[in-house]
């Protein structure tokens, strides 16, 4: 990186402003063109060829890449094209200094966002890089809604085919006054999310939805949180006070965490729920439990009920209708989605959504693969993403964005689950190895599998393109790939 490259990275004159890569090998190209997109609001880095461009993007995620076809060693449609390979859909303004219809043709099919011919006008190249940002905004936008419009159901966002029990049984409740409705997933799935959106597409739409947090209500509180109680009915009962069966009736009650009450506390709500109707605690009179009960619990119920903790009748008759939620790790093409739902409403929420100030989630599968994937619960990915939305730079996120214990977790393939007995799935000699020969061995033989197609090799290792380039650089395997 040159020294002016260094000067926009370590002291940007705005937070908020989009950060634009310019590859070309003449510095005096890239000093007049950095200076013009300087004054014109805009932060630069320089790469004076394909292998140092292809770096930059990598680590610093710019905005918009500003790139010479006509670079020595590589060439830039090879950096285009390694670029696309990587699912990297950064927008990239291309240029060269003669008139060739061949290659820009061909830069146009790699996804090229606008094209100018040497010798360049500094003034053209800020306009068109305003033009180019202004287009790739509009079309994410777009791309949003039509997320939005088609993946998932209500406020639940998702649409891998794990999902599809889920949302059949959801469409079916949609007319039916279900009693009692049982939801059951890990901590972190959205069950709460799940539930509002019962009330929300359900019959009773129009009336109340309550919700109760089992874990935070004391044994001697809940009943009166629940049924309510009579003046004088124990010692701080200086009011009456309805509970909150009765304040929802018509609507939807959501029982978070049902899995927590304690015993003598069950059984009073399997009394309420079999007779549907309750009495306020020091009352005479019975009340009419007029509500849809939802209750939720990342337990086993049936290993509860086996244990002793939960009573088996009140199973029963909570599992009339159940729905079961899969865990992130199910539903892993569900993340991109998440990114953008989550990022966008964060964004909204904290002021980011004007121009050049929003969170963007990027679209590279090494992202993907070393940091967003190991997120194991739906409530983890969403804190974290609120935790970059509040903390990290505008633009796009990169893995220096993500958290120490997401960005270096090692994720597991899943066609090769950790075994806790059973064989090894590779068997270690007895003289024992050299770790840096196996990995090495490894590598040799995914590129002769793939005919030296790396991004096929990175897949075959379950590694991104970027880990696979470190390795062949540290074997010195160039010439074999």
């Amino acid at each position: 990186m040159t020294q002016h490259a260094c000067r926009a990275i370590d002291a940007p004159t705005g937070q908020d402003r989009p950060l634009v890569l310019i590859c070309d090998d003449d510095p005096t190209i890239r000093y007049v063109v950095a200076d013009q997109l300087q004054h014109a609001g805009y932060d630069t880095l320089e790469a004076e060829d394909g292998d140092v461009c292809l770096d930059q993007v990598r680590r610093f995620a710019p905005s918009v890449v500003v790139l010479d076809l006509g670079l020595p060693r590589k060439p830039g449609l090879t950096v285009l094209q390694e670029l696309r390979e990587e699912g990297n859909e950064v927008p990239v303004l291309v240029f060269s200094a003669r008139s060739d219809v061949d290659s820009v043709v061909v830069a146009t099919r790699l996804g090229a966002s606008a094209f100018l011919q040497k010798p360049l006008e500094p003034r053209e190249v800020g306009l068109q890089v305003e033009h180019v940002l202004a287009e790739d905004r509009l079309k994410r936008e777009v791309h949003v809604l039509r997320d939005q419009a088609r993946a998932g159901y209500g406020e639940f966002i998702g649409r891998s085919d794990a999902l599809g029990p889920l949302f059949a049984d959801l469409r079916r409740l949609e007319d039916v006054e279900a009693p009692t409705v049982l939801v059951l997933g890990e901590s972190g799935t959205g069950k709460d999310v799940l539930a509002r959106t019962l009330h929300q597409r359900g019959p009773r739409k129009d009336r109340m939805f309550v919700e109760v947090d089992c874990t935070s209500l004391s044994e001697h509180l809940v009943e009166s949180e629940l049924f309510g109680h009579e003046k004088g009915a124990f010692t701080d009962a200086k009011t009456s006070k309805r509970g909150l069966f009765e304040a929802a009736s018509g609507g939807v009650v959501f029982l978070d965490e049902i899995g927590e009450l304690a015993l003598p506390m069950q059984a009073k709500l399997l009394r309420a729920l079999e007779n549907r109707t309750f009495k306020r605690v020091g009352g005479l009179a019975s009340l009419k439990l007029d509500a849809t009960v939802v209750a939720a619990t990342n337990r086993d119920l049936k290993a509860e009920v086996a244990a002793g903790r939960f009573r088996e009748d009140l199973y029963y008759r909570l599992n009339v209708v159940t729905l079961r939620l899969p865990a992130l790790r199910e539903r892993r093409d569900d993340i991109p989605l998440l990114v953008r739902h989550f990022l966008r409403r964060f964004n909204n929420a904290f002021g980011r959504h004007r121009a050049g100030t929003a969170i963007e989630g990027r679209q590279r599968r090494d992202v993907d693969a070393d940091g967003l994937r190991v997120a194991r619960q739906r409530a983890q990915l969403k804190n974290m993403l609120e935790r970059i939305a509040i903390l990290a730079p505008a633009g796009r996120i990169g893995l220096e964005q993500l958290p120490p214990e997401i960005r270096f977790a090692r994720a597991t393939r899943p066609s090769v689950p950790p075994r806790a007995d059973g064989p090894p799935h590779f068997e270690l000699p007895e003289s024992g190895i050299v770790l840096d020969d196996v990995e090495r061995d490894f590598v040799v033989q995914a590129l002769a599998r793939t005919k030296g197609n790396r991004t096929a090799a990175a897949r075959l290792l379950g590694i991104s393109r970027f880990q696979l380039r470190t390795r062949i650089e540290r074997y010195a395997l160039e010439d074999r790939s």
